[in-house]
């Protein structure tokens, strides 16, 4: 099982992006920072779905604005086999950072 850093994505602009999935037979605890590199301000989504593609009860953060060089974290996120962390940027320079621990189920 892994710990540390689970996974990192440059995200493209206004692309959903899966940045991290649990593998089968393991749960997770992550935490997930979203810095934005850019000069705009941008706003920013995030959810824990099963699929690639959220439904609207699956977001932790919807259209939230992030300023230029500035920082999201979202910390204590649990995640259950085949779960995803998905996220969306308006902008381009916009990076999302999974770290935490792969525990067996």
């Amino acid at each position: 099982m892994a710990t540390g850093r689970l996974a990192a994505s440059d995200l493209s602009a206004a692309t959903l992006t899966t940045v991290y999935e649990c593998p089968a037979d393991t749960y997770t605890v992550a935490s997930i920072s979203i810095c934005n590199r850019g000069a705009d301000a941008t706003d920013i989504s995030l959810a824990i779905a099963d699929a690639d593609t959220p439904i609207n009860g699956e977001y932790i953060e919807f259209e939230t604005n992030l300023l230029s060089k500035n920082v999201l974290e979202r910390t204590g996120l649990v995640l259950s086999a085949g779960q995803k962390i998905v996220a969306l940027s308006l902008e381009a320079s916009v990076s999302a950072v999974v770290v935490g621990i792969e525990t067996s189920a």
